[in-house]
C-alpha cells in the first residue's frame, strides 16, 4: 500500500517500515486482486505504488508482462528480489505517483490500496485511465470512509480514505462492471489484519 505524501519525511517513513519488517503486508497477492488475475486473459500489467511486489510477482507468474512503480528504494529493492526468488521477471521503477504521467498503454491497471489527498488523487486517476487500452481494465481495492472506525490498517487521516461516489466520479468514461464496499477480514502481514471496510471496483475502457 502507497498512503502518499510529497515531502522526503514520509518518503523515509515508508523506506524505514520496510526496512524493520520482513514483509509488511506478506507475499501473497491481495485475493481480489488474485481473482481478477486468475479470471483474465495475460497481458501488459501496471501496479502503481506496489510496494515490496506481492502483486506484481504474482501477476508474472501467472503470465502477466508487469510494469511496477514507488516511491521506496527499499521496496523496489525488496520486490526485485522476490521476483528473482520466484524466478519471475518484473519491470519495477522507482517513481513518484506525483511525478507519472501516462505513457504506454495497459490491457490492466491495478491500484490496491493507493491512498491519495483529493487533488493528486483526482490528477493521478486520469493519468491512470489514460493508461488504460480501450478495452482494458481497471482494479481497484481500497479503504472506504467507515475504516476510520477500525484497527486493521490503512491512513489514520480520513481525508485519505475513499466513497464510491468519488472513485466513480474520477472515472466518469470507465464502465464499471462491479463496485461494492464491503466488510472483510484482512490477512496482509501486520500492517492489514482484521475486519476492515474495504472499496472493490473493476472498470473497463471501451
Amino acid at each position: 500500500m502507497l498512503n502518499f505524501a510529497k515531502s522526503i519525511t514520509m518518503q523515509q517513513f515508508w523506506d524505514q517500515r520496510y526496512v524493520e519488517n520482513e514483509t509488511v503486508y506478506g507475499n501473497e497477492p491481495n485475493k481480489f486482486f488474485k481473482l481478477f488475475i486468475d479470471l483474465h486473459k495475460p497481458g501488459t500489467l501496471l501496479l502503481p505504488g506496489e510496494g515490496e511486489g506481492r502483486n506484481a510477482v504474482y501477476a508474472a507468474s501467472k503470465g502477466w508482462q508487469v510494469d511496477a512503480f514507488d516511491f521506496s528504494q527499499v521496496a523496489r529493492e525488496k520486490a526485485l528480489d522476490f521476483a528473482r526468488g520466484e524466478r519471475v521477471i518484473i519491470n519495477y521503477e522507482l517513481k513518484n505517483i506525483a511525478d507519472f504521467k501516462a505513457g504506454k498503454q495497459y490491457d490492466a491497471v491495478g491500484l490496491i490500496f493507493v491512498h491519495l489527498p483529493e487533488v493528486l488523487r483526482r490528477k493521478f486517476h486520469q493519468e491512470v485511465y489514460n493508461s488504460i487500452k480501450p478495452g482494458g481494465f481497471m482494479v481497484l481495492e481500497a479503504f472506504a470512509k467507515e475504516q476510520a472506525q477500525l484497527e486493521s490498517g490503512g491512513p489514520r487521516d480520513a481525508t485519505l480514505l475513499y466513497d464510491a461516489p468519488s472513485l466513480c466520479n474520477d472515472f466518469p468514461f470507465l464502465h464499471m462492471l462491479s463496485c461494492e464496499q464491503k466488510e472483510i477480514f484482512l490477512e496482509e502481514g501486520d500492517y492489514h489484519k482484521g475486519k476492515a471496510s474495504v472499496l472493490r471496483m473493476i472498470g473497463q475502457r471501451l
